[in-house]
């Protein structure tokens, strides 16, 4: 499928790039290129808040430092590591995974989407984040704050369900800057202006860096012309 940008896309992409470089969130997996610490984040992240992962996450990688490491260990063991953090379906699946990947995959997570979905517990969303996010691939990483900040941009009266994600997903593909560092700071600062400023419940429209290209969001004005 293929989806041409749309009007005021160029206009759109810079502003995201310029506010997430002044003020995206320092978060201690964004610091790592590591695919292994990036994928334990990923599944932590997975229906749990940011500041709950936040205390988890090192505690982990202290007991589990290595994808190797955590697939010797037994699943009491790795259980018990992810006591209070709940959802342990979750860490069940991330170490049958560890293990299939020191057993299939030479102890090296794949970079490719299609590879990482064959795998446990990653589907769409977290296949593309350790994608873009450990190797800087150009690759979509839509996540429910992405995807509430592309449909009120650019796709406001697009319904729900499966067909509309993936059009929101080739959009994103769109978008996405060529460079790979750019690509991930695309995707992350998408995630970061769906979490803090293009909430739910209550958008802080007068706030957006993005508003001027915003369908929802944009003041009636007239345009200037670097926004068209």
């Amino acid at each position: 499928m293929t989806v041409r940008p749309p009007r005021r896309a160029l206009s759109f992409k810079r502003r995201l790039l310029k506010w997430y470089r002044k003020v995206g969130r320092d978060l201690p997996w964004r610091r790592s290129s590591d695919p292994y610490e990036i994928l334990v984040s990923e599944f932590m992240l997975q229906q749990t808040q940011v500041s709950r992962v936040q205390d988890y996450y090192p505690r982990f990688l202290g007991r589990y430092p290595t994808i190797e490491a955590l697939s010797r260990a037994t699943p009491s063991q790795v259980r018990e590591s992810w006591d209070g953090l709940g959802y342990y379906r979750r860490a069940e699946n991330l170490h049958r995974l560890s293990r299939i990947v020191m057993q299939e995959h030479d102890g090296v997570l794949p970079s490719q989407p299609d590879a990482l979905k064959r795998l446990p517990g990653v589907g769409t969303y977290t296949a593309g984040a350790i994608s873009t996010f450990a190797y800087r691939r150009r690759t979509p990483a839509v996540d429910t704050n992405a995807e509430r900040v592309m449909r009120r941009v650019f796709l406001p009266r697009l319904d729900a369900g499966a067909a509309a994600a993936r059009r929101i997903r080739h959009l994103v593909q769109s978008l996405l800057p060529v460079n790979g560092d750019a690509a991930w700071e695309f995707n992350q600062g998408l995630m970061d202006l769906g979490a803090t400023i293009c909430t739910a419940r209550t958008p802080r429209c007068d706030a957006c860096p993005v508003r001027p290209a915003c369908a929802t969001g944009r003041p009636r004005t007239r345009r200037s012309r670097a926004d068209r």
